[in-house]
């Protein structure tokens, strides 16, 4: 396992101006795992001017060639997988498999946009009056800054990153401060796959705020992609608009997961085990409001609390291990403060229910039944491993109840009647919902939420274009 504890800039390892690291712990253990060199403002202008004068070489290099460098990257990151899964379980702690399954998505990221590469379209059409010709292109957006999130510290790099190299941009990549070392790592295999240097650059930071600002206020920076929380987010958008940036926003969700009577219950059970748990339940379209109808909410309950109970927790390093750590001692805060807030207003414990007496930050996988919707576990992102489940008996009641949040990313139904389960998917106001399916992410799907679950989308055709100008010729000939 190579790790690599300095900064990418301009394609050259080095240490950040001052010196000062950042310690990356284990959370299975609490273990330090490694120092990292922590960004200045002045390194994040150096990143930025390296960024820029990098670009346009690579905007000008053929659509063709920019493809062929991606499918390289995509088949260097498979043929690493084991290492870079082991990176990341080693500083965010989630169990192997799911290591190796963010490594293989993060992968696909490449694939699909080498094939976006060369099908970035425009149009030519004459104009109604007839005196013109109506060209449009879509050229790159130009120099582009990413902030990433701790949860996929791999994925969340790569669903950005591709589409923007796709179109032709250079980047500046600020990692979250709990995982920079998969980053850094990513980075570095890119380069080595035949990314040129400067296109990409990695800086990570301890002053997240300083590194905004100087990145932000850089003449040659013209987007900002972000994926992260909602308050963040709505702090970026007001800073971009003194720039009048172009922004990408992938926030919070606050997924409803609707279990009809009729809905096949193993199907069901499989699928609430995927949607809440996959990644330790640290994602950002886990469920987290369950609504069960009354008819068959006792046996769900008690074969959710059942299936949850039987997880194995402990660190992801470990054979058979299918819930870890969560990152740190603040999210054990939260977790359990709404859960004890929960308990509070009425709600029983079915299994589980606190944090886990031993070295590293363990919460038990938990089932809570009798859960006041307007608690407020149903009202904030849980972003852990527990499942509270409430009942209901109107399909419109449910609907209004689902619909009652800001957060608007991801939904999930299960019936096994279609025709009522496409009803309601298209009355969930989300970005995206699985009908009859727990796990949905795919690099050739739009990825994206509705309301204060963010702006654009990533993945799929549109992904590519989120990180392209569209530019109108008007000529005549």
């Amino acid at each position: 396992m190579t790790m690599q504890t300095q900064m990418l800039i301009d394609g050259r390892w080095r240490d950040g101006v001052d010196s000062e690291r950042i310690d990356v712990l284990d959370p299975a253990t609490e273990d330090l795992v490694a120092e990292v060199s922590a960004g200045t403002p002045a390194d994040a202008v150096a990143a930025c001017d390296a960024a820029a004068a990098a670009q346009p070489g690579w905007a000008a290099a053929p659509p063709r060639t920019r493809s062929e460098t991606l499918r390289a990257c995509y088949e260097i990151l498979v043929a690493h997988s084991g290492e870079l899964a082991e990176l990341i379980t080693r500083e965010h702690g989630k169990p192997t498999a799911d290591a190796l399954a963010e490594v293989a998505y993060s992968a696909e990221f490449f694939r699909w946009n080498a094939e976006e590469a060369v099908r970035i379209h425009g149009t030519v059409s004459t104009a109604p009056a007839g005196d013109k010709r109506v060209i449009t292109r879509h050229p790159p957006v130009g120099v582009v800054a990413m902030i990433t999130p701790w949860n996929f510290p791999a994925a969340m790099i790569t669903r950005k990153v591709a589409p923007a190299l796709a179109a032709g941009n250079a980047v500046v990549i600020k990692p979250a401060r709990d995982t920079p070392l998969t980053a850094l790592r990513v980075a570095g295999l890119l380069e080595e796959a035949g990314v040129p240097p400067g296109v990409v650059n990695v800086v990570p930071t301890r002053a997240s705020g300083d590194w905004l600002d100087a990145v932000v206020d850089h003449r040659a920076v013209r987007m900002l992609s972000f994926t992260g929380s909602t308050e963040v987010g709505k702090m970026l958008l007001r800073r971009c608009a003194d720039r009048v940036l172009k922004v990408g926003m992938e926030l919070g969700g606050n997924a409803p997961f609707i279990v009809f009577a009729d809905a096949d219950l193993d199907a069901a059970i499989e699928g609430a085990m995927v949607a809440k748990m996959r990644h330790s339940a640290e994602t950002c379209v886990s469920a987290n409001r369950f609504f069960v109808e009354s008819p068959v909410h006792d046996e769900f309950v008690e074969r959710l609390g059942a299936a949850m109970g039987a997880l194995k927790v402990g660190n992801g390093l470990e054979p058979g291990v299918e819930c870890g750590p969560m990152i740190n001692a603040s999210a054990i805060a939260s977790i359990d403060g709404l859960v004890q807030g929960a308990l509070q207003n009425g709600a029983r414990t079915v299994t589980g229910g606190g944090p886990l007496d031993r070295p590293g930050f363990f919460y038990e996988p938990t089932v809570l039944a009798g859960v006041d919707p307007s608690s407020p576990i149903t009202r904030e992102e849980i972003f852990g491993p527990v499942a509270p489940v409430a009942t209901f008996d109107d399909t419109d009641a449910v609907i209004a109840a689902a619909n009652d949040t800001e957060m608007g990313l991801m939904g999930y139904v299960y019936t096994t009647d279609l025709a009522k389960g496409l009803r309601v998917s298209e009355r969930i106001e989300a970005g995206m919902v699985g009908l009859n399916r727990g796990i949905l992410s795919d690099p050739a799907a739009p990825f994206g939420g509705m309301k204060q679950s963010g702006l654009g989308r990533e993945g799929a055709s549109e992904g590519i274009y989120e990180f392209c100008e569209t530019q109108y010729i008007a000529t005549n000939w």
